[in-house]
């Protein structure tokens, strides 16, 4: 079956980077749209960013814009998201997942914790 597995996850100080990966399996990778979310503490699920299957367009919220960039390997079924410039707001679950609309995805990975505290 389909499957979306994020690692990379971590305690990390304010103004420290990190860099998530989802490996997926199951469907054709290469053919969809993907995306990142998060869910902090108390908080709803927010869409951070998404990528054609091409990876000629990104588009990304303005809480993260400018300091995470998201990106696919195709060849290796794999999504990223490189974290830079990281604030304590940033923590949160993060998850990736398959034709999101918004926050609403058709799959979406079981999370990484990403903690970001001094």
């Amino acid at each position: 079956g389909e499957q979306l597995v994020e690692s990379g996850g971590g305690l990390v100080q304010p103004g420290g980077s990190l860099r998530l990966s989802c490996v997926a399996s199951g469907f054709p990778f290469s053919s969809y749209r993907m995306s990142w979310l998060r869910q902090a503490p108390g908080k709803e699920v927010e869409w951070i960013s998404s990528i054609d299957f091409d990876t000629r367009s990104a588009v990304y919220a303005d809480s993260v814009k400018g300091r995470f960039t998201i990106s696919r390997d195709n060849a290796k079924n794999t999504l990223f998201l490189q974290m830079d410039s990281l604030k304590t707001e940033d923590t949160a679950v993060y998850y990736c997942g398959r034709s999101c609309v918004g926050a609403d995805c058709a799959s979406r990975g079981q999370g990484a914790q990403v903690t970001v505290s001094s």
